[in-house]
């Protein structure tokens, strides 16, 4: 019976996670945490996000309870991970990418759908939460990343789909000459973010465009590709890496940054699910294998391919 019992608590943990994740989207939503860096009642708090009292006062006991709040009495007040990470404005605010998880939410409620026609979830996208929520978790780690990255020799660099721009002033603080490739609804966020940034954009270009189907320059010495392969199609990637591979220069080199998953597509369990993310939200793409991105870089004419564990993710690097 205590078997029993202990395999049902695993499959409740999995169908239930679901509960924790909508109290901190919605709370997020309320900008709550903003709010409780001093401890308040539910009653004030209320009054401050304009919330009915009643409603208010359990979210912040599960708040508590999930280890977002403390209560002293009847008091509310953030715990220091919540203050380090969920109030706005904070260094290694996270907030952009939970609003990105409420869109999240809505493609994956169409999963049903999605299994049976193999095509996304249709609806509206907040694109501005999106990139924002691709800074924010950057932000604490793009400068990791760049020092695991050869910059020796490389003057001249693309920072391909590069969002909000959080690699390329990793990369132009250390005096390389960027140039981000991204859309145009893009690349106006990526102004904003690198225009707040300490460097600003000394040393960094913005060109708008389609990297699939435009021409994305030449005479790079450096590409690196962070966490793009994954939205598109096996197909789609291989023309992308041959394009690549002709706008480097002769001893320019690729690094992809990507999400892990093993050669089996099963663990770590982060990477699996990554990949329903991108089946509910794009037409071809998946968590790709660093075997299966080793054989596009060889197929494509690159040499050297090496790769190496990075944070969340796995570095692959290639030589032209």
């Amino acid at each position: 019976m205590t078997d029993i019992l202990g395999q049902m608590k695993e499959i409740r943990k999995i169908w239930s996670a679901y509960q924790s994740s909508r109290i901190l989207i919605t709370a997020n939503n309320y900008r709550v945490f903003d709010h409780l860096d001093e401890p308040k009642t539910a009653k004030k708090l209320a009054k401050e996000i304009k919330a009915d009292k009643r409603a208010t006062e359990i979210l912040l006991d599960a708040l508590t309870g999930i280890g977002l709040l403390k209560k002293q009495k009847d008091r509310y007040k953030n715990t220091s991970s919540a203050s380090r990470f969920l109030v706005h404005g904070q260094p290694l605010y996270q907030g952009d990418i939970i609003r990105h998880a409420e869109n999240m939410w809505k493609s994956w409620s169409g999963l049903d759908s999605v299994l049976r026609t193999g095509r996304p979830s249709c609806g509206e996208r907040d694109h501005e939460s999106f990139i924002l929520g691709m800074h924010n978790l950057a932000a604490l780690k793009a400068r990791d990343i760049v020092k695991e990255i050869d910059l020796s020799g490389v003057k001249r660099a693309l920072d391909l789909g590069g969002g909000p721009g959080t690699y390329s002033i990793e990369l132009a603080k250390k005096g390389v000459h960027v140039s981000l490739f991204d859309t145009p609804e893009t690349i106006k966020i990526a102004g904003m973010v690198i225009g707040r940034s300490a460097i600003g954009r000394k040393n960094i270009q913005l060109h708008e465009g389609n990297f699939l189907h435009e021409d994305i320059g030449a005479g790079y010495d450096l590409i690196f590709i962070s966490q793009i392969l994954h939205s598109y199609s096996e197909k789609d990637n291989m023309s992308l890496l041959r394009k690549c591979r002709k706008a480097l220069h002769r001893n320019g080199r690729v690094v992809i940054q990507e999400f892990l998953i093993d050669e089996s597509r099963t663990v770590p369990v982060q990477g699996a699910l990554f990949a329903i993310n991108m089946l509910v939200n794009t037409d071809g793409g998946r968590t790709y294998s660093p075997g299966e991105m080793k054989r596009w870089l060889l197929k494509t004419g690159f040499k050297n391919v090496h790769q190496k564990m990075v944070a969340d993710g796995v570095l692959m690097s290639a030589a032209r």
